[in-house]
C-alpha cells in the first residue's frame, strides 16, 4: 500500500502556485537574538498550509559574522540604529541569524518535509538582503525567480517572519516579475519598528500584492 500523499488531492489544481516560507528561524522566535513578537505562532500555521501546496521554498538569513547589518559592526551604534550604506537607508541589528549557528537554523518544530529548496540570503558580508528574490541593492538575484519560472510557477503565496521586511520585500519582488502574489497575513507577525508595518502594507498594495487569510488558502 503507498504511502499516504503530504499533499491533499485538491492540490493538484495548484501546480503553477508556490509557497515561500519566510525566515522561520530559531533567532527570529522567542528567546532569539532578534526575536518577532509571536513568531513562534506562525510555525504551526506554515507546518498546515504547506500541506496543501506541492511546491514550497524555505529561505534563511545567512550572515557572516561582522556583516554590514549588524550594529556590532560600526562604532559606536546600537541596534535599530539607521545610517546610509552605498545601496541605501540600513537598519542595524542585534547580530543574528550568524551562518551555522544555532540562531540560523530552521526551527526545530518546522516540519515540512516535501519543500524542495531553501534559499539562503544575507550571506555577502557588505549588503543586507530583506528580500527572498534580490539582495538589498535591488539588483543581485538570488535565483528564486529563476528557479520558480523554471518550475512552471506563476503564482506565489508568502508567509513567515517579518512582515514588514523579508516577507513584504520578498512580496513586492514577486510581483515586480510577474507573478501573481498573495501574502497570508494572519500567518506571518511583525517587528513593527518606526512605523514599518504599515508602510510594508503601503508598499505592497502599490505593487499589486494581494492580502489573504488562513482560511481563504486551505478552506
Amino acid at each position: 500500500m503507498p504511502a499516504p500523499s503530504l499533499v491533499p488531492p485538491a492540490t493538484a489544481t495548484r501546480a503553477r502556485t508556490a509557497l515561500v516560507a519566510v525566515d522561520l528561524q530559531v533567532d527570529f522566535l522567542p528567546g532569539g537574538r532578534l526575536a518577532v513578537p509571536g513568531g513562534h505562532e506562525v510555525v504551526p500555521l506554515a507546518n498546515a498550509v504547506a500541506r496543501h501546496f506541492p511546491n514550497v521554498v524555505l529561505t534563511q538569513d545567512w550572515h557572516p559574522p561582522g556583516h554590514i547589518s549588524f550594529a556590532s559592526s560600526h562604532l559606536g551604534k546600537a541596534p535599530f540604529d539607521e545610517i546610509d550604506l552605498p545601496y541605501g537607508r540600513q537598519i542595524l541589528w542585534p547580530d543574528h541569524c550568524v551562518q551555522d549557528s544555532e540562531g540560523a537554523r530552521l526551527s526545530a518544530a518546522l516540519d515540512i518535509p516535501h519543500a524542495q529548496l531553501i534559499i539562503r540570503k544575507g550571506h555577502h558580508r557588505t549588503i543586507d538582503s530583506y528580500s527572498t528574490f534580490y539582495e538589498a541593492d535591488r539588483t543581485t538575484p538570488t535565483g528564486l525567480s529563476g528557479y520558480l519560472r523554471d518550475r512552471g510557477v506563476d503564482t506565489v503565496y508568502l508567509l513567515g517572519l517579518a512582515t514588514d521586511f523579508c516577507v513584504s520585500w520578498s512580496a513586492v519582488d514577486a510581483a515586480r516579475h510577474g507573478f501573481t502574489t498573495y501574502v497570508i497575513e494572519d500567518a506571518c507577525r511583525a517587528l513593527d519598528v518606526d512605523g514599518s508595518l504599515a508602510k510594508a502594507y503601503a508598499d505592497m498594495a502599490a505593487a499589486g500584492v494581494r492580502r489573504v487569510r488562513l482560511a481563504d488558502v486551505i478552506a
